[in-house]
């Protein structure tokens, strides 16, 4: 690793062959060698770790991901030699569900994961999987996910959930939806829009698990009616015409958390630094991304190739790049497709974030009881790691560790009372 250069007159030529001075002795021996570093720029910090204690204790990272266009930042920050920057070499690891992701960053077969917000609070909580302490590092990306009905649905007048609920009234049959992972971001953001227009996702439906790349091939082979899921699954749908996007997430929620890296909480334990080095490294990737359209180009362009994505390179940029069409005629720019970074605003893990997903949890009768919300948010998302590795990128930080947000519906939530949160929907489990 290429070490960057401490600018002062320690540095200077022949500033340590020369004896110095009496004067300058003196100077040398009251500074310390911690009080140097502290002198330091925290870029240069980040540079220094490899070299000194804060070393990362493992340089290769298993960072396991699904083949989503959500995994780019995963990819690129050891595309771009970022990781090595760092002193750890990210292996990315591709998965074929969001069940192996679990099982392998739980066994600890992979050390991190790009993984679903929802999941990891599932594991805490002892739903979805066994239970097991874990760690939320920052936040992937926002937004960038859709709800995809299939073309028959529009063959017979259904272009929105309030068309699908008056065709379900009048067509009694079974009806078919997937998401992708029980306690993930998918599953509730579909149970969110369905409820909206009065349908109880499992008293008016089936509802399904189905792995994200898996999803086209089952809508083609007539499985279900609809799904939701990760880009470029929702586009590949409209390319291959057997689907539309019925509603973008960030139509539900706009700015919405998604992805996260997530960890083990013993991972951090045993090594802290590493998690901090691969989390600079990953941030640094994200603002790459959205640092213009040529690197969202070059984004799509790595992640398109078989042993990520697997999918056509146009099929991963437009929705990119904000460039949207629902497949059945309407057309738009979307200023609010996938974001990586947006000046940080992205990347910190918020604990209203977390405790959103716990409160959709137990409306959906996931949890028994009403856990302590703001207790297990803070036992997880590790914003004290993050805030070090945002230090060393020069990532800003928000004002608060809670933010606002109106969903479509018109419903607040901003992380206060999150049991009445919960308990306030009419449709529930």
């Amino acid at each position: 690793m290429k070490k960057l250069p401490i600018k002062n007159h320690l540095t200077e030529p022949n500033a340590l062959t020369t004896e110095p001075s009496s004067t300058k002795r003196s100077t040398l021996k009251s500074i310390g060698a911690v009080s140097l570093f502290s002198l330091i720029d925290p870029l240069v910090k980040a540079g220094a770790w490899a070299a000194g204690s804060d070393a990362p204790e493992k340089n290769d990272v298993k960072v396991s991901f699904i083949a989503l266009t959500d995994c780019s930042s995963v990819v690129m920050a050891n595309h771009l030699g970022l990781d090595k920057k760092y002193g750890v070499k990210i292996i990315p690891t591709k998965e074929a569900s969001w069940a192996a992701i679990r099982d392998k960053l739980v066994n600890g077969e992979n050390d991190l994961s790009h993984i679903l917000y929802g999941l990891v609070y599932g594991l805490q909580l002892g739903i979805g999987g066994q239970q097991k302490d874990m760690s939320v590092l920052m936040t992937l990306n926002n937004n960038g996910q859709a709800i995809t009905l299939s073309k028959a649905l529009y063959q017979k007048g259904v272009t929105d959930g309030e068309k699908l609920k008056s065709l379900m009234d009048k067509e009694k049959r079974e009806y078919t939806f997937a998401q992708t992972f029980p306690t993930g971001t998918h599953a509730m953001w579909l149970y969110y829009w369905l409820a909206n227009y009065g349908i109880n996702p499992f008293k008016d439906a089936k509802m399904i698990t189905v792995p994200p790349p898996q999803m086209v091939a089952n809508m083609r082979s007539g499985n279900m009616d609809g799904y939701c899921v990760g880009e470029p699954w929702n586009a590949r749908a409209i390319v291959d015409g057997i689907g539309f996007t019925a509603i973008t997430t960030q139509d539900i929620w706009q700015d919405h958390p998604e992805k996260v890296l997530g960890t083990t909480a013993d991972f951090v334990k045993k090594y802290p630094n590493t998690a901090r080095a691969v989390t600079s490294a990953i941030l640094e990737a994200s603002k790459y991304i959205d640092s213009s359209a040529k690197s969202k180009h070059e984004t799509a362009e790595v992640v398109s190739a078989a042993s990520f994505v697997n999918t056509d390179i146009n099929v991963i940029q437009d929705r990119m790049m904000g460039r949207y069409n629902n497949g059945i005629g309407k057309a738009w720019d979307d200023a609010h497709a996938m974001k990586f970074y947006n000046d940080g605003a992205v990347n910190f893990p918020y604990l209203s974030d977390a405790m959103w997903f716990i409160t959709q949890h137990k409306r959906w009768g996931l949890l028994k009881d009403h856990p302590n919300y703001l207790e297990v948010a803070k036992k997880v998302n590790n914003i004290a790691l993050y805030k070090q590795a945002a230090e060393a990128t020069k990532t800003p930080l928000p004002k608060s560790e809670m933010r606002s947000s109106k969903l479509f519906d018109g419903v607040v939530w901003n992380g206060q009372n999150p049991a009445a949160y919960a308990d306030s929907f009419k449709i529930k489990a």
